[in-house]
């Protein structure tokens, strides 16, 4: 699914693994939404991820999460 947000930007909502999440992603948990601000690699293709909040969440290779992202112009 994609959508505008305001202010013009194009966001979609995806599903991030520990391969694909990216900084700025923003992601639901516990009702919450967090904006991934930095990740580091872990053994066995684990990330842990560090939110805007001061949060960490570290996701296994299998994890599944559904995030939004902004699209940016080229």
């Amino acid at each position: 699914m994609s959508g505008w947000a305001p202010g013009g930007a194009l966001v979609s909502t995806i599903e991030v693994t520990a391969t694909t999440v990216q900084r700025g992603d923003v992601i639901q948990l516990g009702g919450r939404a967090c904006r991934v601000t930095d990740l580091f690699q872990l053994p066995q293709g684990a990330k842990q991820l560090f939110f805007e909040s001061g949060e960490l969440l570290t996701i296994h290779t299998r994890t599944r999460l559904t995030a939004v992202r902004v699209l940016r112009r080229r």
